[in-house]
């Protein structure tokens, strides 16, 4: 199979060199375009990151050698597109709301999908903000979207929050198996990486826990209602529960977004062997589709009674999968556990180019 070119806008921040690590010898997406600020606009990416790659992986030496362009310079992707060598971008752009939103759609007007892991557009109502497998419906909304703006080709999906993803599939299988969750409690303890690089000065993290990540509280309890929304009439109406108070904190960690979830059902209650087997049992993506990100087990239930840990659990099947843990009774609620994912694999690149997986075994790509 001839691969799709793919590009990636911020490719030389963290996010962006996580694509292209996760990227290198996909069988569905070859990296063939890069663009970053006008600064590196020029440049080799090879020449560019030297001294700069903040990953284990060396780069892909196919793009190393690649020139990087001026991600605000549309038309050198639009030519790249009419060429066929481009077909749709990852968006990993670090700077203001507006000038992303700005961005973001004029790709998109020209005819260039964006499969975004900013976090401009996950509020806007016909834009899909997807786990693939949580809401993989929503990207029934795409041709509306595409008719609301008079896009004949492009279009905008996006990511969630990193953090959320350690419980949101988790709690979607127990809603798929007929349990109402009305309220939850959320504690997460986020590692340092998703401050993004340099980050969180050491001298603040070391030894330490900073109970502040400014946003992050919002996100994590808003996200959710969209992302369980339903699409009506070209836009995503946000659901009215489950009701989520959440306390978010750095924690001296370098991959892997840890949770301790507290939630309470509605009417009908699960027991805890019924909540182990539906997350045992969880398969939400069909097999068919064999999306190559795609984790054979979306959520891995640990049953000692010190895990999931980052170091331990966090690069669980390609870093993609959710592991949970501690599940037990809880005096307030009903039940509590501990959510843990990968949140530069499985909460940033990887889940972005899931995504992407999804939307091409869909027809929307490529």
């Amino acid at each position: 199979m001839k691969k799709i070119p793919v590009g990636i806008l911020g490719a030389t921040g963290m996010v962006g060199q996580n694509y292209i690590a996760l990227l290198a010898g996909h069988p569905w997406f070859k990296v063939n375009y890069v663009a970053a600020s006008p600064r590196s606009a020029g440049k080799r990416y090879g020449e560019l990151t030297a001294g700069r790659w903040l990953l284990a992986k060396a780069c892909d030496p196919s793009v190393s050698g690649l020139l990087v362009e001026d991600a605000n310079d549309l038309s050198r992707a639009a030519a790249a597109a009419a060429r066929g060598d481009l077909a749709f971008v990852f968006s990993a752009l670090e700077m203001g709301k507006a000038e992303i939103l700005a961005l973001e759609d004029s790709y998109a007007a020209a005819g260039i999908p964006v499969v975004s892991n900013a976090s401009a557009n996950r509020w806007t109502d016909d834009v899909p903000m997807l786990i693939a497998e949580v809401n993989p419906s929503h990207t029934d909304i795409i041709p509306s979207q595409q008719a609301a703006r008079g896009w004949k080709k492009g279009f905008i999906v996006v990511k969630p929050n990193c953090s959320i993803q350690s419980y949101m599939t988790p709690v979607w299988a127990l809603l798929e198996a007929g349990y109402d969750v009305k309220r939850m409690v959320v504690t997460t303890m986020q590692a340092v990486s998703g401050a993004g690089y340099p980050g969180v000065a050491s001298l603040d993290i070391v030894d330490n826990v900073v109970p502040y990540i400014g946003g992050e509280e919002e996100k994590s309890e808003l996200e959710p209602l969209k992302i369980l929304g339903s699409v009506e009439n070209g836009r995503i109406r946000k659901a009215d529960a489950p009701l989520i108070s959440a306390h978010c904190n750095r924690v001296s960690v370098i991959n892997g977004h840890t949770a301790a979830v507290s939630l309470e059902f509605g009417a009908k209650k699960a027991g805890i062997e019924e909540v182990k087997r539906i997350w045992s049992e969880f398969s939400a993506l069909p097999q068919q589709l064999k999306l190559p990100m795609a984790p054979e087990q979306p959520i891995i239930v640990r049953d000692e009674a010190n895990r999931p840990q980052p170091n331990k659990d966090r690069d669980a099947d390609k870093g993609m999968a959710v592991s949970v843990g501690r599940l037990r009774a809880c005096p307030v609620f009903d039940l509590r556990f501990v959510g843990l994912s990968h949140n530069t694999v499985r909460g940033a690149a990887g889940g972005g180019i899931l995504n992407a997986e999804l939307l091409k075994a869909k027809g929307y790509l490529g």
